[in-house]
């Protein structure tokens, strides 16, 4: 989700949750080929995360070309294109979820996407493949921050695709039947078509149909929509008969979420339903996870950037007392100490009306 699966909150997700598998914030091509500094730092990563997909979008099939390249320098385990976003400036000017209109245009992406990781196997370099020098220098230096630092063993990566039912109109018959020939290993769908943005409910019957289509062609099928549970999750897998799930919203707030991954796997093998009750940590756990998020955040995107952090930060703040006016302060703040300051202050107020004594207070990391 763009500025929302930045490393920090990849990272604190792959602590308190580890998914089976993680997406960077999509990237467009232009800015990894051209070296843009600031849009380089979504493909940061550590290796808590792996394995770990870098997310990429765009519509110039050269770029793509290119950009797989950086993606495979850069360590990553598998390579995903976006053609689902429907924010109006991505899909308007057709890529994301544009590229439903423009199907041909689409094949050609993956296919210049896969030929750009298998010439990158075969040993091509970012300098054969006409990178500029500025652009060679930034992918450098973020390859050296990677801890440790990205191994670039030349060995083959998934491709796959995340896209949505249809442009204005539910089409997922016919846009299946293209994403086929384009051969990914994985395709995720969000049950919304574009013009839906993210209103209604997703359609888990689309999705059903569309994994029922391409999973013959030994193509596996995500389906994404409205999953706010592993329970959920495991209910949706087993009535769509899709290979699996993502959350994405679902996840806001709560890096939890996916505590317990093993227990549903497990529910698979022996065909039971998964019956274990989803994680809910107690407000003091919560608010100790919080704390180590912003910290994680302000050492990795430096406190210049802590604005960015506060939406997370608005994003624990739900279901216990005062949680908005809590809620209201969080979104102004400037650093984990003042976050720290806001936490203590709570925990003072609630435990003083309860007419308790007041513990020592919580500490940063």
């Amino acid at each position: 989700m763009d500025g929302v699966t930045d490393s920090a909150f990849r990272h604190i997700v792959a602590l308190h949750g580890k998914p089976d598998i993680t997406f960077t914030e999509f990237t467009n091509v232009h800015d990894i080929c051209s070296g843009r500094l600031k849009a380089l730092d979504s493909l940061r990563y550590s290796e808590v995360e792996r394995p770990v997909i870098a997310q990429i979008y765009g519509k110039e099939p050269a770029l793509f070309y290119q950009a797989a390249h950086v993606v495979c320098e850069l360590g990553f385990d598998g390579l995903d294109i976006n053609m689902g976003c429907p924010s109006k400036n991505v899909a308007s000017s057709g890529s994301g979820a544009g590229l439903i209109r423009t199907p041909t245009l689409a094949l050609e992406l993956i296919g210049q996407a896969r030929k750009g990781t298998q010439d990158w196997v075969a040993g091509q370099t970012l300098e054969q493949i006409g990178l500029k020098t500025k652009a060679l220098e930034a992918i450098d230096h973020l390859k050296r921050g990677l801890q440790p630092a990205a191994t670039a063993t030349r060995m083959t990566i998934p491709l796959s695709v995340k896209t949505r039912i249809g442009f204005d109109r539910n089409m997922i018959e016919e846009w299946s039947a293209c994403l086929i020939q384009g051969r990914p290993e994985v395709i995720s769908i969000h049950g919304r078509t574009l013009s839906q943005m993210y209103r209604g409910q997703s359609d888990w019957e689309a999705i059903a149909l569309a994994a029922g289509l391409i999973q013959p062609h030994g193509i596996l099928v995500l389906g994404n929509g409205d999953i706010q549970s592993l329970r959920e999750a495991s209910v949706r897998i087993r009535e769509s008969g899709t290979n699996g799930v993502l959350i994405g919203r679902g996840s806001l707030g709560k890096p939890w979420i996916f505590h317990g991954i093993q227990e549903v796997r497990a529910s698979f093998h022996t065909g039971e339903s998964c019956s274990a009750p989803p994680h809910v940590p107690n407000l003091e756990e919560t608010f100790r996870i919080m704390l180590e998020h912003a910290s994680f955040f302000e050492r990795v995107h430096g406190p210049e950037r802590f604005v960015r952090m506060r939406k997370h930060l608005g994003w624990y703040c739900s279901g216990f007392p005062h949680a908005a006016t809590m809620r209201a302060q969080l979104v102004r703040t400037h650093s984990t100490l003042d976050v720290l300051n806001l936490v203590n202050q709570y925990q003072a107020r609630a435990l003083y009306s309860r007419g308790m004594e007041i513990p020592a207070t919580l500490t940063a990391s």
